[in-house]
């Protein structure tokens, strides 16, 4: 298993050979807004790489990453897996005054990672292909009943104390009950609905 997925660019850089690099990540650690994160996988995850000298200090990375991403049911918070199948390719540029790599946007609006070290670590730029990549929520399943809001109970796995509690909206309109929720088992005006009183 590799720890940090990272490609050996001095010999491109020195006589424009080609680059490559392979093998399988169980995670992956990159930088957010100052703070260390963790993008975990469900199984390894296999990547390949390969980097082409396009002359002077810019190149060309290519390759596939097939990470399966772990992330939470929006609803009830249960691991979700999440396979991807990218495929890699961006400009790389070459600029030994940069410290950590970064992506910046080419004229022609292109991304281009820049880079100062001929060791090149993939880490973010993988994480971040991979963040692009999935989706922004996903359901453990179509039907996923969620949380209690009360208590926060799985109520995938059967009612609670307070799932007698539902919005009733016809009731609501009914006895023009501004509160949006009723208990509709408990409601003590239901049976009065159909009740006409006399006129005076």
């Amino acid at each position: 298993m590799t720890d940090a997925p990272r490609i050996h660019l001095g010999s491109l850089l020195r006589t424009s050979s080609d680059a490559h690099t392979t093998g399988e990540l169980d995670h992956l650690t990159y930088e957010q807004g100052g703070q260390e994160q963790i993008l975990r996988f469900a199984r390894p995850a296999p990547f390949d790489v390969n980097v082409n000298s396009l002359g002077g200090n810019e190149m060309y990375l290519q390759g596939y990453f097939h990470p399966v991403v772990v992330m939470e049911c929006a609803r009830c918070l249960r691991e979700v897996e999440v396979p991807l199948q990218l495929k890699l390719g961006t400009l790389l540029r070459y600029d030994p005054a940069v410290d950590a790599p970064f992506l910046e946007e080419a004229e022609s609006g292109e991304e281009v990672l820049v880079f100062g070290d001929p060791d090149l670590d993939l880490s973010a730029y993988l994480a971040e292909t991979a963040l692009l990549a999935a989706p922004l929520s996903v359901l453990h399943a179509p039907d996923c009943k969620g949380l209690c809001q009360v208590c926060g109970h799985d109520l995938n796995e059967g009612p609670c104390e307070h799932s007698a509690q539902v919005p009733v909206e016809k009731i609501d309109d009914e006895l023009g009950n501004p509160e949006g929720t009723v208990h509709a088992r408990q409601n003590p005006f239901a049976a009065l609905r159909d009740l006409k009183l006399p006129e005076d």
